[in-house]
C-alpha cells in the first residue's frame, strides 16, 4: 500500500481531513503538566488523547523539539510512538528538509527510520535527485512545499519562469516525480485562489494546508479550493488553536472542542 492509500484509508475510516500540530511552547504549557517527568510528552500525550475522535493525522514541527536538545528530540519519538499507539491517525514530521544526496539520505533515516514519521515536509529547491532518498519510499509520504501561508511566499514562489509562477512550475513537477504514489504539496490556507490553481494541475495529489488559525486562513474557502472533486486528498492543520484553547486544567477538554468544531466545520465545508 502506497502512501495515498494509507492516507485515504485513515481519513476515510476517520471521516476526518484534520490534522492537528503538535507544536508545544514550553512558556504557554498549561500548569497541570509542569509536575511530570516529561512535561512536554504529557501535554502532547493529553491532547493526542483528547482529539484522537476527529483526527486523521498530527504534525509536530521538528524545530519545537530540535530547540530543547537531545531530550527534545526524545521527547519527539515518544510522542510519535504514542500516537501510532493510540490513534487511528498518520504523523507527519514538518521538518522542511533536502541537501544533497548522502546527507538527505542521513535525513530520510532519521525522519522515517528514527522517529518512525509516516510523511515529512521537504523543500524542492535541490530537485529530485536531493530528494530521491524520500522519494524512494512509497509507504512514506513526502509533503513538499508549493505555495506556503507566509506572508512573504511570493518573493520567489510568484516569480515567473516560461511565463509561469515558480509555485505553478514546482507542482508540475511534484506531479511528475509522484511515481510511486507518496507525493504531496504544502498548500497554505492563507492563498486559497492559487490552491485551486495548482488543485486543478494536480488533481491526485494529496495537499497539506497550514495557515488556518493563528495565520487567518479562511478554512472553508481552503477546502473548498484544495479538496478533489470526492472532497478528499486535504489535510487541514490547526496548531495553536487547539492546543492553546485553554491555559487551565481543563485544556485537554478544551483542545478537544475545538477539534469537534474544526473537523465539524472542515466536514460542512467539503459538502
Amino acid at each position: 500500500m502506497d502512501f495515498l492509500e494509507r492516507l485515504l484509508e485513515v481519513c476515510r475510516a476517520q471521516n476526518s481531513l484534520l490534522c492537528v500540530g503538535l507544536d508545544p511552547i514550553p512558556e504557554q504549557l498549561p500548569e497541570g503538566v509542569h509536575d511530570k517527568p516529561d512535561p512536554i510528552l504529557a501535554f502532547n500525550q493529553a491532547i493526542v488523547e483528547a482529539t484522537a475522535g476527529w483526527a486523521a493525522a498530527y504534525k509536530p514541527n521538528i524545530a519545537f523539539y530540535e530547540a530543547l536538545g537531545p531530550a527534545g528530540l526524545n521527547t519527539l519519538r515518544c510522542t510519535i510512538s504514542f500516537i501510532h499507539r493510540q490513534a487511528h491517525a498518520l504523523v507527519i514530521v514538518d521538518a522542511k528538509r533536502n541537501d544533497v544526496g548522502h546527507t538527505s539520505a542521513a535525513y530520510a533515516r532519521a525522519v522515517f527510520d528514527l522517529l518512525d514519521a509516516d510523511a515529512v515536509t521537504l523543500n524542492p529547491y535541490l530537485g529530485s535527485d536531493a530528494l530521491a532518498p524520500f522519494l524512494e519510499r512509497p509507504d512514506r509520504g513526502c509533503f513538499i512545499l508549493c505555495r506556503t501561508s507566509n506572508p512573504g511566499a511570493g518573493e520567489f514562489q510568484d516569480l515567473l519562469v516560461d511565463g509561469r509562477p515558480l509555485y505553478q512550475v514546482v507542482a508540475q513537477r511534484v506531479r511528475q516525480w509522484n511515481t510511486r504514489g507518496n507525493c504531496g504539496l504544502v498548500v497554505g490556507a492563507t492563498f486559497p485562489e492559487e490552491m485551486g490553481r495548482v488543485r486543478a494541475l494536480c488533481p491526485e495529489l494529496p495537499f497539506l494546508i497550514p495557515g488556518v488559525g493563528a495565520q487567518q486562513g479562511d478554512l472553508s474557502r481552503a477546502v473548498q479550493a484544495g479538496a478533489d472533486r470526492q472532497g478528499e486528498r486535504i489535510l487541514v492543520n490547526v496548531a495553536r488553536t487547539i492546543l492553546y484553547a485553554s491555559a487551565g486544567p481543563d485544556f485537554a477538554a478544551a483542545a478537544a472542542r475545538v477539534a469537534q468544531d474544526t473537523w465539524a466545520a472542515i466536514n460542512q465545508a467539503r459538502a
